[in-house]
């Protein structure tokens, strides 16, 4: 299934590449985005959420609106409870692996409150081999349930194994734990 999701983000990067035009720019790197929203009550939101993904050397790239990258239609409704939302973008092309998100809600809407289980990155570019990582938010971006927070931050730039080491090994690299796994 991850794979799946995998190819279906590299077709995705290479379509939406091609209709933006302008390929002589090699420093652009496409970006997609599985969102994963929890399936609790309330954990959906009307909010405006934005995301900076950012890399080992202190690089990154900022979506200021989410929905603005969003591949779901105008009228889907982003966010909501059970909901893997996909996003896909272009931006500057930063180093790999994306280590660090910062995901953040406005606090706006009628539902302000946020329940992210994850967030699965992508990004590739001319030249670039593929870069995958998830991250394991596994929290609420709200103001009034724990940690009453609007921004959820998940480095893991600071880990030994994202160095060039890494380079030839399978798999995402991943940020956080997934809910269930105990610790270490």
């Amino acid at each position: 299934m991850f794979s799946r999701r995998f190819l279906a983000a590299i077709t995705i990067a290479v379509v939406v590449s091609s209709a933006i035009g302008d390929s002589s720019n090699d420093n652009e790197c496409v970006y997609s985005l599985y969102v994963q929203t929890g399936w609790g009550i309330k954990s959906g939101t009307d909010s405006k959420i934005s995301a900076t993904l950012g890399d080992p050397n202190g690089r990154s790239v900022w979506i200021p609106d989410l929905k603005d990258w969003g591949l779901m239609g105008h009228k889907h409704n982003y966010f909501e409870r059970g909901n893997l939302d996909i996003f896909t973008g272009r931006g500057p092309c930063i180093g790999s692996p994306l280590c660090r998100l910062n995901l953040t809600s406005d606090g706006s809407g009628q539902h302000h409150g946020w329940f992210c289980e994850s967030v699965e990155v992508t990004s590739s570019g001319p030249h670039r081999e593929c870069s995958q990582t998830i991250f394991y938010v596994d929290q609420w971006l709200a103001t009034d349930v724990p940690p009453f927070q609007l921004t959820a931050v998940l480095d893991g730039c600071r880990r030994e194994d994202h160095a060039p080491a890494r380079k030839g090994k399978r798999g995402p690299f991943a940020v956080g734990k997934p809910t269930g796994y105990a610790s270490k």
